[in-house]
């Protein structure tokens, strides 16, 4: 079983910056996929970044230089360093991680973590 903890979300005026932690817990595969995903109510939830355990990155169009996402392999844990900020970023940020190869249903997610950009 695998475990997400999430932090760093808050209250931010628009341009400003966050920076959320996620920190995985228990059978971690050492090839995998971590990532962050956002979600508005009445939205479904969509990518924001993800990073594989060798340090490819992929970014949603809408964050590109940005956001940066980044990994310790040996702690298990994921960043997202949120620049340049705008209200339409404002959601729930949560975190995942699945088994290299896996479907993105068949990984985990953290509890969320709500981000609010204020214009």
């Amino acid at each position: 079983q695998v475990q997400l903890v999430e932090s760093g979300g808050g209250l931010v005026q628009a341009g400003g910056s966050l920076r959320l932690s996620c920190a995985a817990s228990g059978n971690i595969f050492s090839l995998n996929v971590m990532g962050w995903y956002r979600q508005v109510p009445g939205k479904q939830r969509e990518l924001v970044a993800t990073i594989t355990s060798g340090g490819t990155t992929n970014y949603a169009d809408s964050v590109k230089g940005r956001f940066t996402i980044s990994r310790d392999n040996a702690k298990n844990t994921v960043n997202l360093q949120m620049d340049s900020l705008k209200p339409e970023d404002t959601g729930v940020y949560y975190c995942h991680l699945r088994r290299s190869g896996v479907l993105l249903l068949n990984g985990y997610w953290g509890q969320g973590t709500q981000v609010t950009v204020s214009s």
